[in-house]
């Protein structure tokens, strides 16, 4: 299998158009014919991370069955090459570097999106789905000053949209440690009240840098601070002892909160945002898993998430939904294989190649940072098959609104774009241009791709720069060179002043071609 966005001419034909118009009447029409709408969003899952994407070493069955009856796309990208950001532009439908305050967010973060604000979720509530998330949240909670964990949780996701949710607040490896469902923590006896600080130490438990000896499962880097279940975490915590999880059975735990949400609704058009820890770090599998890749630990929790995604197909088939639920599968950013533990996932690839043939990963500007693996099954309206139109998680939103017949109110998703054509398979035209972000922006138009320099810099030949910032940008033809080995920028001049003023225009206009 060759991995190589080929150019691709041509737009939705006229009889496309009239019969996609035909499907999809305004929402008070729809009936019968409104699909559920599932997505399973994997956390640091790589673009050659799954069999179905090239990967020969790590078994991904329910994964390859996905792909297999639905549409698999090589060119479908979250916004960024990191968790916060990327989920933010997901249920936005706006680029996160437009916003202050979405970075990586400590585990005491406030709700970063404003509520009321249009997401995903409110508008499939408005077109009266019930709407729900489980898993990884890491958008804040609260007001300013953070989350009160020991008493109402708001706002949360139920202000932005969502009618049930079961979260993990920010990420596994951050403190508390702890579920939240419904605005309160789930389990917490209040007089053991949690107390979370980002700053100096708390209360008297041990920490991984203090006390190693208590670990099972050390850092490689950071990650030293308040000791839970065996694992050290960023960030210091006390209280709540009744609460707190265990690592090895949280895949366990979403994947039952997510089966029951599908139950409880599968008699209404319903909405699930199932977003999985796996395969982020720490990686903990649940000892049924442990040793089942080959490919240690990181492969074992891939085969972990994978059997998650494979209860949610079965829930579906059990309940005779399969037909009419609109399934999506992707990741958050690419893979990253060290990530502050010790767990020997670097030394157990075995050959596996978590970003396939891409260049770069999680953290990255490069492809392997934002191009994620991407399937859309839809067994009513999409024929399987293979995508190589350029879309992305951003455009959600306006693609949801143009499903459900609803139309965007001025200013709701700034940067999303119906691309409802292009993932229901009608069209190989997806966008025309897409802005990556990292710790620099790159601008994709096309197979192009420019890659701003640092602030503030100006190429040097003689510098051997960190990779992804070589002074001066970058560009590189993904048609004839999708490893982005091939720097271009001196032999394409004009190419790349034509790039870089694309991409101040959206800076500075705040929305981009479709």
């Amino acid at each position: 299998m060759r991995y190589r966005r080929t150019r691709l001419q041509g737009s939705v034909t006229a009889l496309a158009i009239s019969a996609l118009a035909n499907q999809f009447a305004p929402a008070a029409n729809v009936g019968t014919d409104r699909p559920n709408i599932v997505i399973i969003l994997a956390d640091d899952l790589g673009f050659g991370d799954t069999g179905c994407y090239g990967a020969t070493k790590i078994s991904t069955p329910n994964v390859d069955r996905l792909a297999r009856d639905g549409l698999r796309f090589r060119d479908a990208h979250s916004t960024s090459a990191t968790c916060t950001p990327a989920r933010y532009a997901l249920l936005t439908g706006e680029y996160p570097w437009r916003k202050k305050g979405t970075g990586i967010l400590p585990g005491d973060a406030e709700l970063i999106i404003q509520p009321g604000r249009t997401t995903i979720a409110s508008l499939l509530q408005r077109a009266g789905y019930r709407t729900g998330v489980v898993g990884k949240w890491h958008l804040g909670l609260g007001g300013k000053g953070g989350p009160d964990w020991n008493g109402e949780i708001k706002p949360g996701p139920r202000e932005i949209g969502f009618d049930y949710s079961f979260l993990m607040p920010a990420t596994g490896d951050r403190v508390p440690c702890v579920y939240v469902e419904n605005q309160r923590v789930v389990g917490l006896d209040l007089n053991d009240p949690i107390k979370v600080s980002y700053g100096e130490p708390i209360g008297n438990e041990p920490t991984g840098k203090e006390h190693p000896e208590l670990l099972k499962l050390h850092p490689s880097h950071g990650h030293d601070q308040t000791i839970i279940n065996g694992i050290s975490r960023i960030g210091y915590m006390t209280g709540g002892k009744a609460a707190r999880w265990v690592d090895e059975d949280m895949a366990d735990t979403f994947t039952r909160k997510a089966v029951t949400f599908i139950e409880q609704n599968k008699d209404r058009p319903f909405f699930l945002y199932f977003a999985t820890h796996d395969p982020h770090v720490p990686r903990a599998p649940h000892p049924r898993f442990v040793g089942k890749s080959g490919c240690g630990v990181r492969g074992d929790v891939i085969v972990q998430f994978d059997w998650c995604a494979g209860e949610i197909l079965n829930t579906l088939d059990r309940l005779h939904l399969s037909s009419n639920t609109l399934v999506i599968l992707s990741s958050d950013n690419g893979p990253v294989v060290d990530d502050g533990y010790r767990d020997g996932a670097v030394e157990n690839l075995n050959g596996h190649r978590p970003a396939g043939p891409l260049r770069g990963g999680k953290y990255s500007i490069f492809e392997g940072g934002t191009r994620v693996p991407f399937i859309i099954r839809w067994p009513q309206r999409i024929k399987p098959g293979v995508s190589d139109a350029l879309v992305g998680h951003i455009d959600f939103l306006a693609s949801f609104a143009a499903l459900t017949g609803q139309t965007l109110a001025a200013g709701d998703g700034p940067d999303s774009r119906n691309v409802l054509p292009a993932l229901l398979g009608l069209s190989q035209s997806g966008r025309d241009q897409f802005v990556e972000h990292a710790n620099v922006l790159a601008m994709r138009d096309g197979a192009w791709k420019y890659i701003e320099p640092p602030p503030g810099t100006r190429r040097n030949a003689a510098t051997n720069a960190e990779p992804g910032t070589e002074l001066g940008g970058q560009l590189y033809d993904l048609a004839d060179d999708l490893g982005e080995t091939n720097d271009l920028i001196r032999a394409q001049p004009d190419r790349s002043r034509q790039l870089l003023e694309q991409l101040k225009a959206a800076r500075q206009l705040g929305r981009l071609k479709p």
